[in-house]
């Protein structure tokens, strides 16, 4: 078991084997404060021959149990990689495959789990760094160590590994991945930052890398393990020449024709065909020497790196490109908006031989998505999705799925735009972006940034800046170089870096760069940056001269927002018990609402009049309940001989009394009113216990010649008998009152009160038809004018 240590900003990264994982190849526990991830690397003891390709496979996990979480889901188990962790399965994947023998065709599996994860220190640069430590204390070749940082600029200090605040408060985030010789990979965002603050990021983070390294180094001479040897997988020498001889100046003639991918492709069969005619002599002329080599399988190589040697001569020396552009010119450029009249925004932009069709959709606060990571859970308002079909290339192959190189790009594109969106306060809306790749030569990723601005301008999101991006290419041979704007798939391929810059006229806001070679010096990277800017710029300008601005509307097919304010203490009114008020205001208004905890409101609806209904809803259940204050209320229920109980707000009823429906007498309630009539009234008193009278007569004008009457606030009565209201005494007998104090257990009359126990009074036991009974008129019979 073997350790190593070092202190970087007061606390201690640690990198530790034998003690875990001792059965593989190589594997290391990594720690920096409680952050700790393992990785371990293993390779397969036989090669597979036919690749022609490295087999490498690069994973990254994150346990729940590492912050103390379990997993959402029906399973409560981890399933399918989330977005970040495929993100950083492709930072490991990147650094790490450039460094390994080329000739190498055993599979290679690195993992990389997260165990501990203490909130503040990220791990997935430490993963990085676990992997090629892993690596170079197996058996496995590897040209290592790499070690990948993240930097970031807080008050205007660059941070190295920097905490989870502090990322959240810089204006630069890059993450930088090299060598001791040179840097390999970066990938970051920032807020318009200048290309000189850039490289002087990138030359901070290796500094840092170059430590780092080291104290891989100390743990591999600790180690000290013994590498497995390389079997070489380069074709015969004689087969080489005879394919030289018969396709080189046919390459050499081709490249400098101006020509189209399909051109080229084209050509490229046949020249594969002749290439697979002079191997196939030379095998004949000497079966038994060349008996184990597979000829079809060496062609297709031996033609590439004919074709890269021509391709790289020619623009070296030349300065000309495939498509007879110089190595600063930008393809031709066309844009347009609009061009899908139902989704909210939506752009075509062009470049060359590459396009991209794009839509922005606008949903509420429910189409946010749900992120459940290793920190708390949060939701995601603002997302795009990149996709890349086989057509896009003029191809078939599999479809259906997301795939990392999508999940990548999508990350790149939407990182330069996040910058630029309104927040949630000005513009509450859910943002998705969606890019579809439907030609591509070179860039579309780019290319997805510039329809995906436009698109939002379409759309009518209030963006700050508009933003371009565009892909960097170099050639390098010694002193010589050469750096090419705006690359092809074909440059790209044959090419020693894909460099993509995005950003506005005042500074960059992302970038992703894999570098094939060593020896990248600060120079280069500085001609390389301000070439992307010139051709940044240029895009910029096309795109502006077309859209300049986001449009002042959004789409009529947009769900349209409206914020109101109630207070705190009514949310649960709007809500209801168990939801029951909210769900009918949405069924019947046919629009969306969301509460927040600060009494903020949030309509979605798709016109004005449904925004304006719930509105009123919301307003009439929110409104406090005052004296003199006007309700339009429904009839819910008619009591003759008393009034009609009003539900002036969702379950919230008041009494109509029957003296109150008109100036005038009123016999029967049901001659005026009826259930379910909505009425306005006026609230003429609220009780302390909460209990409201109302009036419909105080809204109705006075007849001609009738003086009007004062009403006076009652004053409570005292209760008789059993707990009923102030009414009880006069009837309910023994019965309890209701809500409103009807019915109580009073006496049945006003006479004097027997106060002997119920069991000693006198019972009438005669039928209660046999009773007598007072038939005259109410108005006639004698008032007992006793005090109660």
């Amino acid at each position: 078991m073997h350790t190593v240590k070092k202190t970087i900003n007061g606390k201690e990264l640690s990198l530790e084997t034998g003690r875990f994982a001792k059965l593989s190849a190589g594997a290391v526990m990594v720690r920096y404060g409680d952050t700790m991830v393992l990785v371990a690397a293993n390779s397969a003891t036989e090669p597979k021959p036919d690749l022609d390709f490295l087999p490498l496979t690069c994973e990254y996990r994150e346990k729940q149990a590492s912050s103390g979480k379990i997993p959402g889901g029906f399973f409560r188990r981890e399933a399918r990689p989330s977005n970040k962790e495929i993100l950083c399965s492709r930072l490991m994947d990147r650094p790490l495959r450039p460094l390994f023998p080329k000739d190498w065709r055993s599979e290679i599996q690195v993992i990389g789990t997260v165990y501990s994860y203490d909130l503040e220190n990220e791990p997935d640069m430490l993963a990085v760094i676990g992997a090629s430590a892993a690596l170079i204390t197996s058996d496995i070749p590897f040209k290592g160590p790499v070690s990948e940082v993240r930097v970031c600029r807080v008050d205007g200090e660059f941070v190295i590994l920097p905490t989870f605040e502090q990322m959240e408060a810089s204006d630069l985030e890059i993450i930088v991945a090299g060598s001791d010789a040179s840097i390999v990979m970066v990938e970051g965002s920032s807020k318009e930052i200048s290309e000189a603050d850039f490289v002087a990021a990138m030359e901070f983070a290796h500094t840092w890398i170059r430590e780092i390294n080291a104290l891989q180094l100390e743990l591999a001479a600790l180690v000290n393990p013994t590498k497995r040897e390389v079997a070489s997988t380069a074709p015969p020498e004689e087969i080489v020449s005879a394919i030289d001889a018969a396709i080189a100046e046919r390459i050499r003639k081709q490249i400098r024709i101006n020509s189209s991918k399909e051109e080229r492709n084209a050509f490229r069969s046949e020249v594969k065909k002749l290439a697979l005619e002079a191997a196939t002599a030379v095998v004949a002329g000497d079966a038994e020497k060349f008996a184990a080599v597979k000829v079809d399988k060496v062609v297709g190589g031996v033609v590439k790196k004919i074709e890269a040697r021509e391709m790289r001569e020619m623009i070296l020396s030349e300065g000309r490109r495939l498509d007879g552009r110089k190595t600063d010119e930008i393809r031709p450029i066309t844009v347009e908006t609009g061009v899908l009249p139902r989704p909210h925004g939506s752009a075509l932009f062009t470049r060359g031989e590459t396009q991209s069709l794009t839509t922005v959709t606008l949903g509420t606060k429910k189409s946010a998505q749900l992120v459940d990571g290793l920190r708390p859970t949060y939701e995601l308002k603002y997302m795009l999705h990149y996709n890349f079909p086989p057509f896009s290339t003029g191809e078939t192959g599999r479809f259906g799925f997301t795939s990392r190189r999508e999940t990548g790009h999508g990350d790149l594109a939407e990182r330069a735009l996040e910058p630029f969106l309104p927040n949630d306060v000005d513009f509450p809306y859910t943002i998705r972006v969606v890019s579809d790749v439907l030609e591509s030569n070179g860039s579309s990723s780019m290319a997805t940034v510039c329809a995906g601005s436009l698109a939002l301008y379409h759309a009518g999101v209030p963006m700050t800046n508009a933003v371009s991006g565009i892909a960097m290419g170099l050639i390098l041979e010694g002193d010589r170089f050469a750096v090419l704007s705006d690359i092809l798939g074909d440059e790209d391929f044959l090419g020693d870096m894909d460099f993509k810059v995005t950003g506005t006229t005042t500074g960059i806001t992302a970038c992703q760069m894999d570098i094939k070679v060593e020896g990248l010096s600060v120079d280069i990277m500085r001609k390389a940056l301000a070439q992307a800017r010139d051709g940044r710029l240029h895009i910029l300008g096309i795109m502006n001269a077309h859209m300049n601005k986001p449009n002042d509307d959004l789409s009529q097919f947009a769900p349209k927002l409206t914020t109101i304010m109630i207070p705190v203490e009514m949310i649960g009114a709007v809500i209801g018990p168990g939801g029951e008020m909210i769900r009918s205001i949405c069924k019947d208004t046919n629009t969306e609402i969301n509460i927040e905890d600060d009494g903020s409101i949030t309509i979605a609806a798709i016109d004005g009049a449904s925004c304006d209904a719930a509105i009123a809803r919301i307003r009439d259940i929110t409104r406090p309940i005052e004296i003199d204050t006007v309700f339009t209320g429904r009839v819910k229920e008619i009591r003759e001989g008393l009034g009609a109980f009003i539900e002036i707000r969702p379950k919230k009823e008041g009494l109509l009394h029957i003296s109150q429906l008109d100036h005038r007498r009123v016999e029967n309630v049901g001659d005026v009113l009826k259930v379910g009539e909505m009425i306005e009234v006026k609230v003429i008193e609220v009780q302390p216990d909460g209990k409201v009278r109302l009036s419909r007569k105080a809204l109705l004008p006075l007849p001609e010649g009738m003086e009007a009457s004062e009403d006076r606030p009652r004053s409570p009565r005292p209760s008789y008998g059993g707990g009923g209201g102030d009414r009880g005494g006069r009837s309910g007998g023994d019965r309890g009152g209701d809500r409103y104090g009807r019915g109580g257990g009073g006496d049945r009359g006003r006479g004097p009160r027997d106060d002997r126990p119920r069991d000693d009074r006198p019972r009438d036991d005669r039928p209660r038809d046999d009773r007598p009974r007072d038939d005259r008129p109410r108005d006639d019979r004698p008032n007992d004018d006793r005090p109660r």
